[in-house]
């Protein structure tokens, strides 16, 4: 996935993105900021890898992770709700995930979960099996779908 078309179209349509990132550890914030002249779309981005840095950096209940555990869509949501409200962004993606190597039955590696908030619209989430392609699979394949994701709703608005 291609982070200048996210944004070139971020550009074109006055949207600043924040990044909120627990599995990927940075890797979508710097895909964006990897190309020159990326700070007038992107805004920030919170790497929030512990249960603790989601809730005092973003906001997440403690309550919510520990009714339904750090990589499930609750917790994505309030993810990307949290980097939204604590930035100047009109779009945030969140990501948290079983990067590897191991997992549980009820949480195998490769498990990533999505948020997209955006001003004035409802969350978005969803949960994506990756499978166990090792660490950096998982991460670089998370990485991908988050751009993706951001740049589906750039287009559709």
């Amino acid at each position: 996935m291609s982070a200048s078309g996210v944004l070139a179209r971020a550009r074109s349509a006055g949207v600043m993105i924040a990044t909120a990132e627990s599995c990927t550890g940075g890797l979508i914030a710097a895909a964006l900021t990897d190309i020159a002249g990326s700070s007038d779309v992107f805004e920030r981005g919170f790497v929030t890898y512990t249960n603790s840095a989601k809730e005092e950096m973003l906001g997440v209940a403690p309550g919510t992770i520990g009714a339904h555990g750090a990589v499930s869509e609750p917790v994505a949501a309030e993810m990307a709700e949290g980097a939204l409200a604590r930035s100047k962004a009109d779009l945030a993606v969140s990501v948290t995930g079983i990067a590897g190597p191991g997992g549980s039955e009820f949480k195998p590696e490769g498990r990533v979960c999505f948020g997209l908030a955006q001003t004035e619209r409802a969350v978005f989430t969803e949960t994506v099996e990756f499978g166990p392609l090792g660490r950096a699979g998982v991460r670089d394949a998370a990485r991908d779908h988050a751009l993706a994701l951001l740049l589906k709703t750039l287009h559709t608005g």
